[in-house]
């Protein structure tokens, strides 16, 4: 049977349930899904847990042999297995299928797979152990909900936070749960009993060559030329990857697009930077590239990392980080760009 994730608390609570499958591709709430299988099976008397990594040379025949032995040291025991592509092939799928058709009242099993789609639900491997499982498929936080899920964790660490620091950590993890867990494990360190700012999680992400790509971005929206040339160089040796900030300066060039269109309109500064939701500290920034560019510019660049998108891929050819330096400079005004065709 299928199980929401929020529905798995109270499912464990009953005590009836000694099959699980946790489905998913975002490791955070895979984890906290297995986490609470696991806690509240041991609650139960699972006190014994054994690990399966189920990769390539696998012996699964292991499985049956461990569901047909009893506990060493322990009353019951939790069989985790662990399946890293999803698919078992056939001998690995007739043996998971014999495993929860005969399991003993002393014996739970936990399997963990990424995000299992309609294909793999309909083989009859799967049909066989969800017949017998509560099945959880986790599914990845939408960006649309992300900022409510970041409040959500920062009142379970009991901390105030600040809707613009929240709507700045939503911008930098870019989905990265784990990431967002542990600033915010940082940020109950060394707040104290004050609300959460702007420039407490800013300065939380300062050392990430991850995050030194927004700086870049600032230092283009302000105009520092000089400045924009060293950090892009400086990513460039890192490794970062270039795909990552093309990515970054789309988003970046078609809010501004936006907010330059409704300028042009008529709209007043003020409701032009609420709608798109630049934050007070980020306006100086904002207002000085869009004083330096008009919608043309804006679209022509947005053109230029199309083309230096299809460079990454191997598409056009090109050096893409000489291309995606001429993009940045020009958002930053300098005068000796040209187009990237």
């Amino acid at each position: 049977m299928k199980v929401y994730p929020n529905k798995l608390p109270e499912l464990l609570r009953k005590g009836d349930q000694q099959v699980f499958i946790v489905s998913g591709d975002e490791p955070l709430l895979v984890q906290e899904s297995c986490d609470l299988v696991r806690s509240e099976l041991k609650k139960q008397g699972y006190t014994e847990r054994e690990v399966f990594h189920a990769e390539s040379g696998f012996d699964w025949n292991s499985l049956l042999y461990s569901g047909n032995s009893m506990s060493l040291f322990a009353d019951k025991k939790l069989m985790e297995i662990r399946l890293p592509t999803g698919k078992p092939g056939d001998a690995g799928g007739k043996v998971l299928a014999e495993l929860v058709g005969q399991l003993n009242d002393e014996t739970a099993v936990l399997l963990v797979l990424p995000r299992a789609d309609q294909s793999t639900q309909r083989t009859r491997w799967f049909k066989a152990v969800e017949s017998a499982a509560a099945f959880v498929q986790v599914w990845p936080i939408e960006a649309k909900e992300l900022q409510r899920w970041l409040e959500g964790r920062f009142r379970q660490a009991g901390l105030r936070v600040d809707r613009d620091a929240i709507r700045v950590m939503a911008e930098r993890i870019e989905g990265n749960l784990l990431a967002a867990i542990q600033e915010i494990e940082r940020l109950k360190l060394i707040v104290g009993d004050r609300n959460v700012t702007v420039d407490d999680v800013l300065e939380g992400v300062a050392d990430s060559a991850r995050y030194d790509v927004f700086k870049m971005i600032d230092a283009a929206l302000v105009g520092d030329v000089p400045r924009c040339v060293r950090m892009t160089d400086g990513l460039r040796a890192e490794g970062v990857e270039s795909l990552f900030i093309v990515n970054m300066l789309a988003r970046e060039l078609r809010s501004l697009e936006s907010m330059k269109t409704d300028l042009a309109n008529g709209t007043q500064q003020r409701e032009v930077f609420k709608k798109a939701r630049v934050w007070d500290k980020r306006v100086p920034l904002v207002s000085r590239c869009l004083d330096r560019h008009d919608v043309a510019s804006l679209r022509t660049l947005q053109v230029s990392l199309g083309t230096i998108d299809r460079m990454v891929k191997g598409l056009v050819l090109g050096d893409p980080w000489r291309s995606l330096q001429q993009v940045v400079l020009s958002l930053a005004g300098a005068r000796q760009f040209h187009p990237v065709n």
